[in-house]
């Protein structure tokens, strides 16, 4: 078994170690998380440590990304937990602050996304990507680190993320991480500790749904058919409610509903499933293969 990492809960004590290792000439990774860790979270952990000297991981339930009436009082915290889990993965640091140093009474500047937010999560979560950029920014900042990874599930967020560092050009290389599942097809996330079992059998079945439809967009299918096809057969459950089901073309996140899909195209949903609000997606090549 690894080390137990070196939990650092202050800015200027990330601030000294970060300094230390850029003196030293090491090469820093970081994983941002928001803790209760799974095997999701690992897998990025291990992507990365091989492109590091030293890697970071952060654990901050960020109050900024939640909007009224959200899930941010109980969102699952296990400090324990997740450094067992960081132990096991070559983590060096894990880099703990609390919220009142990260939004001191005087903060006042946020990064604010573009066009992308008319999409997908965006109109549902009012705020929560101008939240989001933010506390990636300071970050960023804080640890500046060479490499960072972000999951492919949260597609949307990912995007914007490399939007916000090409635009900004801040001199790190943003990692797209693979989404990682349950045995079921579950996308892996610390929310799906909210389902009971009727619940987690009716969330299993949207990856089943996502990948049907993402077949039929490969057969030529006209993709708005598939769409409201897909949305019914979501709903098709006492405990499921769809949000939304788009098309995103990758390259510039805006809606696909024409053909050729000769570049990288999302399918992207959210589902309601009891107490959980539930994303997930399926990525389709250029050149016609999936990425689930």
């Amino acid at each position: 078994m690894s080390d137990t990492p070196r939990l650092l809960r202050t800015l200027d004590e990330m601030r000294l170690q970060r300094a230390g290792w850029h003196s030293a000439g090491l090469t820093i990774g970081l994983v941002p998380t928001m803790g209760y860790l799974h095997e999701g979270h690992r897998r990025l952990m291990e992507l990365l440590r091989p492109q590091c000297d030293r890697l970071v991981v952060s654990v901050f339930v960020n109050p900024s990304q939640f909007g009224k009436g959200e899930d941010l009082a109980k969102y699952p915290r296990d400090l324990e937990r997740d450094t067992a889990l960081c132990a096991g993965a070559g983590v060096d640091v894990i880099f703990h602050p609390e919220a009142e140093e990260v939004y001191p009474a005087s903060f006042d500047t946020w990064i604010e996304p573009g066009q992308a937010v008319k999409h997908a999560c965006g109109p549902w979560r009012p705020g929560h990507f101008r939240g989001v950029l933010t506390i990636v920014w300071r970050l960023l900042n804080w640890v500046q680190p060479h490499h960072a990874i972000f999951g492919r599930k949260d597609a949307q967020q990912l995007w914007l993320i490399q939007r916000m560092v090409k635009d900004l050009e801040m001199p790190i290389q943003i990692h797209e991480g693979p989404l990682v599942r349950e045995a079921d097809g579950l996308a892996m996330s610390s929310r799906n500790t909210y389902l009971d079992p009727r619940e987690r059998q009716a969330a299993g079945e949207i990856n089943r749904l996502l990948k049907a439809a993402a077949k039929r967009t490969i057969e030529g299918e006209p993709l708005e058919a598939i769409r409201q096809a897909t949305l019914r057969s979501l709903a098709d459950h006492p405990l499921r409610a769809p949000q939304y089901l788009e098309f995103i073309d990758w390259e510039s996140f805006t809606l696909r509903s024409d053909r050729p899909l000769s570049r990288r195209t999302a399918l992207l949903t959210a589902v309601q499933v009891g107490p959980a609000r539930l994303i997930d997606n399926v990525f389709i090549r250029g050149d016609g293969h999936l990425e689930i």
